[in-house]
């Protein structure tokens, strides 16, 4: 039975960021990476408002310019130390809604059609609390001394590694309440929407920032 749904999307755009400095609205293929956020959220559908957080006013004029709705952010809850739980139960608590979809600036190569596609599972399945996304990581992991993921006396083929997946935190979409009681943006029962390589993309460096430049401009020709 499809559950009732109040969704507003929320857009967590800090002004500082020290390894790719104001890269939310650094050009970026014509346009800039904050930019091309609001304006998707804004085509997507069964969602109520678009809500844009920051300590910054050049990203709150941005948004509101763009038609979504600008929040002022307290610069303690954009700091580097402040404990990201701490700034789930903040924002969350400054909504007014039944449930929060999050999906960051940094992850520019998200689809529509999978945000949508995030946006019915939710709706649809209510025996999940919440939708994630994901991505199947095929790497040999170690943690320390000892590989956790296979045995290098019986070295496998990177492609029959087993499925390990990652969680990428491209949208995340859970009742508000849960956002606040967990401090996460992750249910206690997800459904983890696998996503590729190319849409998991999360922009944290110089060189990821040129990567999606890249693949932007690619995918969209």
């Amino acid at each position: 039975m499809p559950r009732e749904t109040d969704i507003n999307i929320l857009i967590a755009a800090r002004g500082g960021s020290k390894r790719v400095p104001r890269k939310n609205i650094r050009p970026f293929c014509g346009s800039n990476m904050l930019q091309l956020k609001i304006e998707q959220a804004l085509r997507l559908k069964k969602v109520n408002k678009v809500i844009v957080t920051s300590d910054d006013n050049d990203m709150l004029e941005i948004a509101e310019n763009l038609g979504a709705i600008p929040m002022e952010r307290d610069p303690y809850y954009a700091s580097d130390t402040v404990p990201m739980g701490e700034v789930y139960v903040h924002l969350a608590s400054s909504l007014n809604c039944k449930d929060i979809l999050w999906t960051p600036v940094t992850s520019p190569l998200v689809t529509d059609k999978t945000i949508q596609n995030c946006i019915d599972i939710y709706i649809e399945n209510e025996k999940y609390d919440s939708v994630v996304t994901t991505n199947i990581i095929k790497e040999y992991m170690w943690l320390g001394n000892k590989a956790i993921n296979y045995d290098p006396r019986n070295h496998p083929r990177s492609q029959d590694l087993p499925d390990i997946y990652a969680l990428n935190f491209a949208v995340n979409i859970l009742p508000r309440e849960l956002m606040i009681k967990n401090r996460n943006i992750l249910g206690d029962n997800f459904y983890p929407y696998m996503l590729d390589e190319i849409e998991s993309v999360d922009v944290d460096t110089e060189f990821e920032f040129m990567l999606a430049e890249t693949l932007y401009q690619k995918e969209r020709k």
